[in-house]
């Protein structure tokens, strides 16, 4: 056991007082910081895409959906991480938060080293599964292959972001994302522009970005003050922790998994209408991931919230924090995807001058874009039951609802010759929001009328 007699300035009393105030404090430095990490891949597609032709842009486009499919699986079990984490953090249990640091940070450099092999080995058969056209194939395999050397610095790093966020430190890792973000924007330009390097140079400039940001992360957790602490010779497994972590992550990493196959299988038939519709999607898929961004540093504060309260046995508080989740997440989706619907095509424009291209790009925004704050709902939801510690149901409800729902579609509405085109491609996407919802709110209300049983 341990007192916590004053908070550190990077801590958040997530027990205590109101939510709404903190659930701010936490989520706005957790916004820009994943607005930071989108903007890696947005300066390869902006650098590339104005400097090295549309078949680059296409290139590196391409990949998104493929580095998402093998990357969050990992990332998923980091959720592991931050739940118990911020548990032993709510109950104050030293020595359970102690080997869950030190478990966590053990198994994101073996997932990187992992993730590594499979992508240097295996890029050019993947890009081949996904029908990637062949004006574009050699240069996606090439920019997967750099990419994926940085796989242990990037895992490093957000599974240490993933630690401090659970004590309510979203700051520091946003500042080590500043330093990384200036050094990754000023390698692609020199790299693309200066040694005309293409894809090669904006994906080294991306890993040696990444790289940076990890070390940063690793001497904050070495050097600080706080409740969690990293002491590199205690770098091991410990199976105890082990255990709860997979318990908690294996769940998330598959739904993550999940949603990432049909996203492979939807980029699949789009890359099915030629490069134009490929080089806008790619744009884009990029622009909304900052909508995207903005919506989940909400779900990932209900998480920490959640598992806190959840660990100190504050339960009545759950309820608030999950209204107070639904209501940013609709707030922010509906300002931001709205935004970025009405400016599209100057959005679109900073990333290529073909109309036909920015033509292609409102077409995803109409479907996506809009009715964007749907996913955050439907996130929101999500977050509330992985902070309580049940995460099989929304695996499987994610997995029937959103995952299912969209590769059935692909396989019969969308095979049929009059509905074969992006439209009938795109519009699964807000189908498939409204039914998942109303799936995970039952789900929620049953769950937490057991643990108030409890």
């Amino acid at each position: 056991m341990f007192q916590v007699k004053s908070k550190k300035k990077y801590e958040i009393d997530m027990c205590n007082g109101p939510i709404l105030k903190k659930m701010l404090l936490f989520a706005i430095p957790l916004v820009c910081s994943g607005v930071l990490q989108l903007l890696f891949n947005a300066a390869d597609i902006i650098v590339v895409g104005r400097f090295a032709g549309d078949n680059s842009l296409a290139a590196v486009g391409a990949t998104t959906s493929l580095i998402n499919l093998l990357v969050n699986f990992f990332m998923g079990i980091s959720i592991g991480a931050n739940v118990l984490v911020a548990r032993y953090y709510g109950s104050k249990q030293k020595n359970e938060l102690d080997e869950t640091v030190h478990t966590a940070i053990t198994i994101s450099i073996v997932g990187g080293f992992v993730l590594t092999i499979i992508g240097m080995i295996f890029a050019p058969t993947f890009l081949a599964w996904m029908k990637t056209p062949g004006e574009i194939a050699e240069l996606a395999a090439i920019y997967l292959r750099v990419y994926f050397v940085g796989m242990i610095p990037m895992l490093i790093y957000n599974y240490g972001a993933a630690i401090l966020r659970a004590v309510g430190d979203t700051q520091r890792p946003l500042y080590y994302l500043i330093v990384a973000g200036v050094i990754n924007v000023t390698c692609n330009l020199f790299f693309v522009i200066v040694l005309k390097w293409g894809v090669f140079g904006v994906g080294l400039a991306t890993t040696i970005s990444q790289t940076i940001s990890a070390l940063l992360v690793i001497r904050c957790l070495v050097k600080g003050e706080g409740t969690v602490k990293l002491d590199l010779q205690k770098l091991r497994v410990n199976k105890n922790k082990l255990y709860r972590i997979l318990q908690i992550g294996i769940p998330a990493g598959l739904q993550s998994t999940l949603f990432s196959i049909s996203n492979v299988m939807i980029q699949s038939s789009i890359n099915s209408f030629g490069e134009i519709v490929v080089a806008g999607n790619a744009a884009a898929a990029n622009i909304e991931g900052f909508v995207y961004m903005a919506m989940n540093a909400f779900y990932q504060a209900n998480i920490s919230f959640t598992s806190q309260n959840f660990g100190a046995g504050k339960y009545e508080r759950i309820n608030r924090i999950l209204i107070t989740s639904l209501v940013c997440v609709t707030v922010v989706g509906a300002i931001t995807g709205g935004g970025v619907y009405l400016i599209g095509p100057t959005l679109l424009g900073i990333y290529t001058e073909s109309k036909a291209v920015i033509e292609a790009g409102m077409i995803r925004f109409g479907y996506l874009a809009l009715p964007y704050a749907l996913c955050g709902i439907m996130e929101a939801f999500v977050g509330s039951l992985r902070g309580m510690g049940y995460v099989m149901q929304p695996m499987i409800v994610s997995s029937l609802g959103v995952c299912g729902i969209r590769l059935l579609w692909i396989a019969t509405i969308f095979q049929m010759e009059q509905f074969h085109t992006t439209h009938m491609l795109y519009v699964i996407y807000p189908i498939s929001w409204v039914i998942t919802i109303l799936a995970h709110m039952t789900t929620y209300i049953i769950v937490h009328r057991r643990v108030i049983k409890k």
